[in-house]
């Protein structure tokens, strides 16, 4: 493939003049419909990379979308969002646009500070990956750009987010483990850090519900503090049989407990996570966990955005995006 595709490189293989090709990429009149679709069919075939200067100048649009990730969920030990960026990133390419990743720091977190790119006027919407806290998410819906959550929600906002069924998931894998035998069953996580958090121990708790079984406060464990860092377990006397954890890297983090405190997986106790992402595979022994549909997030995510920005008036609500249990080693049946 040619690295410099030109028009007149088009023109020539079609046949044309480079002034129709012009026409047809910048969707002038001029142009048949069914020549213009051939011209730019050619065009992406070719590797031909559009002036996004001109075209930006021409409709005033930068064709960049801003990708908000908070801090605390990036990093070697956060795999997941920054699986779900790269996919956005691949999505937007599709309609044209551009994906800008902003790490934002906790400090600009709590000073309600927003990325160079918006006060620079080179952005055309946000996606916000990763829940912030409320008082950013407010500040954000002030500015009444294309705004879309992706990987939460927030009751007391009508922002359209894309999430993934977590009240589903967790309760399908929970009625797993009851199926397996298992009555003493925990959940790990902190109920009040994300939306996700909850909505996963909702789930957990219909399938208690369903089945009876009496909800123990202590089988609820919190894994992380007000800011979102992890802390250490704290494990109750009476040992469960099973752990629902609200996330991958959570299970891995828990197995590794258990292990030091001498308990084995799954022989003394089960344990499932929630993501499938590298921690699933990292543990030992590989680890039941509820799959996420990140190309599928990604997808609705940017489709959302990209038709708002066309149509600003564009509502869609919150779209629950299904996953599947993965089943693998970490569960034991109980006779």
């Amino acid at each position: 493939m040619k690295v410099n595709v030109t028009m007149k490189d088009i023109a020539e293989r079609l046949n044309v003049s480079s002034v129709t090709v012009s026409k047809a990429l910048n969707d002038k009149e001029g142009v048949s419909d069914e020549l213009k679709e051939k011209i730019k069919s050619l065009a992406d075939e070719m590797g031909y990379r559009y002036n996004a200067v001109a075209k930006s100048m021409k409709d005033g649009k930068s064709y960049n979308i801003c990708v908000i990730i908070p801090e605390r969920y990036t990093g070697m030990s956060q795999s997941f969002y920054l699986k779900v960026y790269q996919s956005i990133a691949q999505q937007l390419e599709e309609y044209g646009y551009y994906a800008i990743i902003h790490i934002m720091t906790d400090e600009d977190e709590e000073q309600l500070k927003l990325p160079r790119i918006y006060h620079e006027q080179r952005v055309d919407g946000f996606v916000l990956l990763g829940q912030p806290k409320s008082d950013y998410i407010n500040h954000m819906k002030k500015l009444g750009m294309p705004l879309i959550f992706l990987d939460f929600y927030d009751e007391n906002s009508n922002v359209d987010a894309v999430i993934t069924d977590n009240f589903n998931g967790a309760y399908e894998i929970t009625n797993y483990l009851i199926k397996q035998g298992h009555r003493d069953i925990a959940y790990v996580g902190n109920l009040f850090s994300t939306s996700s958090i909850q909505d996963r121990f909702l789930g957990y708790y219909k399938s208690l519900l369903e089945h009876r079984i009496q909800l123990d406060q202590d089988y609820v464990i919190s894994d992380r503090d007000e800011r979102g860092a992890f802390i250490t377990f704290d494990l109750p006397e009476d040992m469960p049989t099973a752990f629902v954890c609200n996330c991958d890297q959570v299970a891995h983090l828990l197995m590794e407990r258990l292990r030091d405190d001498g308990y084995k997986v799954p022989e003394d106790c089960s344990v499932v996570g929630f993501d499938n992402d590298i921690y699933a595979t990292l543990t030992t022994p590989n680890l039941t966990t509820v799959e996420v549909d990140v190309e599928e997030m990604a997808k609705n995510a940017v489709k959302f955005i990209c038709e708002k920005m066309e149509n600003p008036t564009a509502s869609f609500g919150r779209l629950a995006v299904k996953g599947k249990i993965i089943y693998r080693d970490s569960v034991k049946e109980r006779k």
